[in-house]
């Protein structure tokens, strides 16, 4: 605290959007046909995503919360409402839980997702020890499924494996159960794609063991938000994540992920996206960044940029184009 607060109470730098952002609404219709590639994203924001993968559909780290916090009138809010509603989600395999940190775990969401009737024969993958704050929200513990580090699950009639895999992170929504459950990294196999989603860590030299083992990758799924020098063992940030894209066998897409949702750091909240490009474009690497909400296709080789963080909701009798010119 000693040597955070002192750079709080100095940091000038702009943490939450000055302006509305977006729109961004999903378009539903889309959910209708197949992926032409095979594998479709949508991404929510921070690292909650619909994943569609031959033929199987995955929902992780859903937050749809208005707040990454304990309570519902203070701590990080939304920079941008939710683009759907959780009742208009497409059919759903299986959610997947990575860790219970507020960020990643929204209880009024799980609860939400719980009483819906499309949700009865889900199945719900999480790290060892949150199953039981998933069955306190209301999810059947029939339909949860906990996974120690190497285990892995079996979901959609057969068409994905999840494998758990080691992160550098913790756990706890408290200060009084820290570590009393597990906090993983996952790879998605299925038949003609691998992904591998990072969730949370800092870098750990167990990177290039994971690409060796399950690699390569399509697409590789790494935060880069919420970082910072003194919790740098916690959390890669850009830096980091090149690094450990690289250490994972650097092919294929990165997708840059833990961002551009909520104020968890120190940083301005464009910095990630922009050092990352920066990394990009020094190192060579393939970055896939989609717009917030929209169903995208991931193409080997071909790389997504959006650039939606530089869009945002005029002022009233102020066009898009006067903002640009502005900037």
């Amino acid at each position: 605290m000693f040597k955070v607060l002192p750079r709080f109470l100095m940091n000038r730098a702009e943490k939450v959007p000055k302006r509305p952002l977006g729109p961004f609404k999903t378009d539903l219709a889309t959910y209708e046909a197949l992926p032409r590639s095979g594998l479709r994203v949508t991404w929510m924001g921070h690292s909650s995503m619909l994943i569609e993968i031959d033929g199987a559909s995955l929902l992780i780290d859903p937050v749809w919360d208005e707040r990454a916090s304990p309570m519902r009138w203070a701590g990080p809010k939304r920079f941008f409402p939710p683009t759907m509603q959780l009742r208009d989600l497409p059919r759903i395999d299986a959610v997947l839980i990575s860790h219970d940190h507020y960020d990643h775990l929204g209880e009024a969401t799980i609860r939400e997702l719980a009483q819906l009737k499309s949700m009865r024969s889900t199945q719900w993958v999480t790290s060892l020890g949150v199953g039981g704050m998933l069955s306190g929200f209301g999810v059947d513990a029939a339909q949860i499924t906990e996974l120690d580090w190497t285990q892995s699950l079996v979901v959609a009639k057969g068409k994905l494996t999840i494998t758990a895999l080691p992160a550098r992170h913790f756990s706890g929504r408290s200060l009084f159960n820290r570590f009393h459950s597990l906090w993983s990294s996952f790879v998605l196999k299925s038949a003609n794609h691998t992904v591998y989603y990072g969730a949370d860590s800092g870098w750990w030299n167990g990177f290039a063991q994971i690409g060796s083992e399950f690699g390569p990758f399509d697409l590789t799924m790494l935060e880069i938000g919420a970082f910072d020098r003194l919790w740098a063992s916690i959390h890669l940030g850009p830096d980091g994540a090149a690094r450990a894209f690289e250490a994972l066998g650097g092919r294929g897409l990165l997708m840059p992920i833990h961002w551009g949702l909520f104020d968890l750091a120190l940083h301005a909240w464009r910095e990630p996206i922009e050092r990352m490009l920066e990394l990009a474009q020094k190192r060579g690497i393939a970055l896939w960044i989609p717009e917030p909400g929209r169903p995208t296709d991931v193409e080997a080789g071909v790389e997504v940029r959006s650039d939606w963080w530089n869009r945002t909701i005029p002022p009233r009798g102020v066009s898009f184009s006067e903002v640009q010119r502005r900037k």
